[in-house]
């Protein structure tokens, strides 16, 4: 699996610049030339970074401004491409984490995106959903506890397969074990989400701050199989 990066740009020269760049570091490039085109995908996909040709392209700083909008991509590392018309800290209070100047040169993209990946591997754990089954123990205010099955598990919630039926935004108390470990955690959600195949989500509210580092390292060693050896580095 590579890290994944969104460029809305129509300039070529833009393009033979990032392209190499993000090749060297692992970094798979989709291009969209069309603001109207970049918004769409950024409602209906998860990128790692987004760079946005934002003085060149008609709508870029407006575009720059709707990605913390779009709830697929609101923590996305965000890179704003300027050509003398949108300032550095325009750019920052607009929502980018990185600016890159034009004309851009290949050794100042490489040090950007260097300094970077750091928070884009980051990213990539933060939302990474590891597929695993796992008994876990439910409790439901007011209720007998509910023994479920998880279907994923990430650093935010967990997804469950479930015969009782539950209710979106009650509050419950979670204990699992991790497997492979002999950690056992216990933390507080809410029910996030219900399908009509008895499939449900919950979101993390309330966990102890040993268990998030259990929780994490085990989600790090499993994402381990997932990026390439390199990038592994940055998120420890």
């Amino acid at each position: 699996m590579q890290l994944e990066s969104l460029l809305i740009s129509r300039d070529a020269a833009l393009l033979g610049v990032l392209q190499p760049t993000l090749e060297k570091i692992s970094v798979r490039m989709e291009v969209c030339p069309e603001c109207m085109a970049g918004l769409a995908l950024l409602r209906k996909c998860k990128f790692d970074a987004v760079i946005i040709d934002c003085d060149d392209l008609p709508g870029g700083v407006q575009l720059l401004d709707n990605l913390r909008k779009a709830s697929s991509n609101s923590k996305s590392v965000a890179f704003a491409v300027l050509n003398g018309k949108t300032t550095t800290q325009e750019a920052f209070q607009r929502g980018a984490n990185f600016v890159l100047q034009k004309p851009l040169t290949q050794v100042h993209a490489s040090r950007c995106f260097n300094a970077a990946l750091n928070f884009m591997v980051r990213e990539r754990r933060r939302y990474f959903r590891y597929e695993v089954e796992i008994p876990v123990h439910v409790k439901v205010p007011q209720s007998p506890e509910l023994k479920v099955t998880s279907t994923n598990l990430s650093e935010g919630g967990m997804a469950i397969r479930v015969s009782a039926k539950l209710h979106k935004d009650t509050p419950v108390s979670l204990r699992f074990t991790l497997p492979a470990s002999n950690t056992t955690l216990e933390l507080k959600g809410e029910i996030a989400w219900i399908d009509g195949a008895r499939q449900a989500g919950i979101r993390f509210v309330e966990v102890p701050q040993s268990s998030q580092y259990q929780l994490d390292k085990w989600l790090t060693d499993r994402l381990q199989g997932e990026l390439p050896h390199h990038l592994l580095a940055h998120t420890r």
